[in-house]
């Protein structure tokens, strides 16, 4: 057999098991499975360097308080991966398309420009925090660890070329590879269970601080372009052939949803509590990824300091890899153009070799990065909400009022909480 044909035969033979499934061959989890990629790729967005800095700061500073605000973010994320993904289960078509086909061009071009824009911001992030990763573990410059970071991400990227479902494996072992990190942390440092489940259900605040923290992991949760990625994703798997297979991968969409983001929920809680249960007696000042790594070090030994930094480097490789997918989906969705993944991946890496060549913090590079985001988040965001309710689009499969009415108000919610997150990042 040629390699070409094993290849193309991993995909075609996801496919197969899809139809299948939608058939009602397979049932339960053997029915799930053909269906399980496009809800794990985007909960790498939910995993990603950025949330490493929110987090740490969050568990260092107010210990296990602001746990609630993470259960809440990620339940919104689920509302709308799970919305974006139905839109492009029923459309056959991204919503990047969507917005180039139903809305006027003008407003068309200054969305993607805004989405570009994006793309380049989450990158940044990714990429920095991946070199971050390098920088501490091999003891290189920071500037080494970006250009190697580049070097393997465009490797891994790669593997597109080989069908939906490599790709899709490669990001899944690098969630596994973070969720087991976070395991580790777990069991070397447990944190106090009855305070974990207190505060994971119990809203509460204390001062400025924690607000401004709040606000930062609700309104960075959100990412353009999971949004954008994941309706493209679920657009060329499995094609259903009547409404009830249509039904029914709705179905399978939604459960890979809630399993894929409890468990991107899960990891950021651990996050949390392994800063409250490590740093916020006697080191509640640690703010900075490196600064976490050295602080475990001596604290823990290098097994916990090992697995934070390994599960840094993951989540800023995988996260890297996602977030040139979309700004792939992006381009060619809504203008129709198509470049080369090489020239697509040396357009988005030059603002972060700008960046650190110039010495700028890391960390404050990943903040001003979440506020970026925090500008173009509404495009996608409303854009969602218009066209999932349009008839047109959604045929008999327009989402209910009351659905419509909690989508509408986690809207408002997080776009209300981004301002609150850009008013504060202005200089006084």
């Amino acid at each position: 057999m040629s390699h070409a044909a094993t290849r193309s035969n991993l995909s075609d033979r996801t496919a197969s098991a899809g139809q299948i499934a939608l058939g009602g061959g397979r049932r339960g989890l053997r029915g799930l499975l053909p269906f399980i990629g496009p809800a794990v790729v985007a909960s790498i967005a939910y995993m990603d360097p950025g949330n490493f800095a929110t987090n740490i700061q969050a568990g260092a500073r107010h210990g296990y308080m602001l746990l609630w605000v993470v259960l809440l973010a990620n339940v919104i994320a689920m509302l709308f991966q799970a919305l974006s993904a139905r839109l492009g289960i029923v459309s056959g078509h991204s919503l990047a398309a969507l917005c180039r086909i139903h809305f006027p061009r003008p407003l068309v071009i200054a969305m993607w420009l805004a989405s570009e824009v994006a793309a380049m911001a989450t990158d940044l992030a990714e990429s920095i925090g991946a070199a971050i990763g390098i920088s501490v573990l091999f003891h290189l410059p920071l500037l080494v660890g970006l250009l190697i970071t580049f070097a393997i991400t465009w490797a891994l990227l790669s593997f597109q070329n080989r069908g939906f479902r490599p790709i899709e494996l490669i990001i899944a072992g690098f969630v596994g590879v973070i969720s087991l990190a976070y395991l580790v942390e777990l069991f070397i440092a447990p944190p106090q269970w009855g305070q974990f489940f207190y505060h994971s259900v119990v809203p509460q605040l204390a001062g400025p601080d924690s607000v401004t923290l709040a606000v930062g992991i609700v309104g960075a949760t959100v990412m353009p372009h999971a949004i954008y990625l994941h309706s493209a994703m679920v657009t060329g798997r499995v094609s259903p052939r009547s409404d009830s297979e249509r039904r029914r991968l709705i179905r399978y969409s939604n459960a890979e949803v809630l399993l894929a983001l409890t468990l991107a929920g899960l990891v950021n809680m651990a996050m949390v509590a392994m800063a409250a249960t490590m740093f916020h007696n006697g080191h509640a000042d640690v703010g900075e990824i490196e600064a976490a790594y050295h602080t475990l070090l001596p604290l823990m030994g290098v097994v916990a300091a090992g697995a934070f930094m390994t599960s840094l480097l993951a989540s800023g490789l995988s996260s890297s890899v996602v977030g040139t997918m979309a700004g792939q989906v992006i381009m060619q969705d809504f203008v129709a153009v198509r470049i080369p993944i090489w020239l697509r991946r040396a357009v988005t890496m030059v603002p972060a070799v700008i960046v650190v060549a110039i010495g700028v913090n890391a960390t404050d590079a990943l903040v001003i990065s979440q506020v970026v985001l925090s500008l173009v988040l509404p495009v996608p965001m409303i854009a969602l909400l218009v066209l999932i309710r349009r008839p047109q689009v959604m045929a008999g499969f327009v989402i209910s009022r009351g659905m419509q009415v909690v989508a509408a108000a986690a809207t408002t919610l997080v776009l209300l909480l981004n301002g609150i997150l850009l008013l504060q990042s202005l200089p006084n």
